[in-house]
């Protein structure tokens, strides 16, 4: 099924963001996971930019309320962050997803940044441990990573 003249399909978004939950939340050893980057919230930025029309609200609404029940945070708490994301990807794609990727990652950098103050804005208002800088470090390497996302996204729905 294709939207709005969209190539991708649905099915191809949900399926890849599925993938990048999972290993969003694989259990890693505890070192790794102050590294881990969140691979859920680019994969979410990547179809909100690139197939605005196929992934939508539903898509980080979705994505968020799913980490929350599995990864046992507060109910809502990445719901709302990664739908605040989804929308601002979704009224900016245009003019990021022209972009080369060095300036497409300073946007994934200011995104990441927000979601992830966030987050730290609903952990400190709720009465949460707000956490270290270790918090902070998912931001600068799901911004490295970005490149690599868009190579591996990109490569499943481009034309052939």
């Amino acid at each position: 099924m294709i939207l709005g003249g969209a190539r991708e399909s649905p099915l191809l978004i949900y399926v890849t963001t599925l993938i990048a939950l999972v290993l969003t939340l694989l259990p890693v050893p505890q070192l790794v996971t102050m590294l881990w980057p969140n691979l859920l919230v680019l994969t979410v930025l990547y179809w909100s930019t690139m197939a605005p029309l196929a992934g939508g609200m539903l898509l980080g609404f979705a994505a968020g309320l799913t980490l929350d029940v599995l990864g046992g945070a507060q109910l809502g708490q990445h719901a709302f962050a990664l739908s605040l994301l989804t929308y601002l990807a979704l009224k900016l794609h245009l003019l990021t997803r022209a972009k080369p990727l060095f300036e497409q990652a300073i946007f994934v950098f200011f995104a990441m940044l927000l979601y992830e103050a966030t987050l730290w804005a609903i952990d400190g208002f709720s009465g949460h441990a707000t956490s270290g800088w270790t918090r902070w470090v998912h931001v600068p390497i799901g911004t490295l990573l970005w490149p690599v996302v868009v190579g591996v996204l990109g490569r499943l729905h481009a034309p052939r």
